[in-house]
């Protein structure tokens, strides 16, 4: 009897956000309500950190629109990216990172495991580092709960790959 499985990933393609990222900061340089503004978008790759500065609250705010819409057009969820609390940078100006979310923690993966074991499946879940490995017997089983998963709002971006 053959036992079929496949991985529970959360995994964020950095060109694609660096493109995102490159696409805003043009958009930033053509709209007339930030003319003569300092705002700046910088992403560090090895980091995984995008830097958003801005004058005040409200380009700040409209600064993450660009962003979030630039990200959803290249097709990246937006709860890969972690937006912290502004703080004060040089001048009065408002400076904000965001962290790129890459892995599922060890906490989030035991939510998953208690969703997957909740449905009442016979399928087996195990923690493997950054990944989740989801084996049954049946085909179906293992199509079930990727389709629940799917369906629910969970925090992280999931991506199912292995399918064997």
């Amino acid at each position: 009897m053959a036992n079929f499985s496949f991985d529970i990933v959360s995994e964020t393609d950095l060109q694609e956000i660096d493109n995102a990222v490159n696409q805003a900061v043009k958009e930033l340089g053509q709209r007339y309500d930030f003319k003569g503004s300092k705002s700046s978008l910088a992403f560090d790759r090895k980091e995984k950190i995008i830097t958003l500065i801005a004058d005040d609250d409200f380009k700040l705010r409209a600064l993450t629109d660009i962003l979030a819409t630039r990200l959803a057009k290249r097709g990246v969820s937006i709860k890969a990216v972690k937006f912290g609390v502004p703080e004060k940078a040089f001048e009065g100006y408002l400076r904000q990172k965001a962290d790129i979310c890459m892995g599922i923690d060890r906490e989030k993966a035991k939510e998953l495991v208690s969703i997957i074991k909740g449905l009442g499946l016979k399928v087996q879940s195990q923690i493997e580092g950054e990944k989740i490995k989801v084996s049954s017997a049946k085909k179906d089983d293992l199509q079930a709960v990727i389709a629940h998963l799917r369906g629910i709002d969970f925090s992280l971006p999931l991506g199912f790959c292995n399918f064997r």
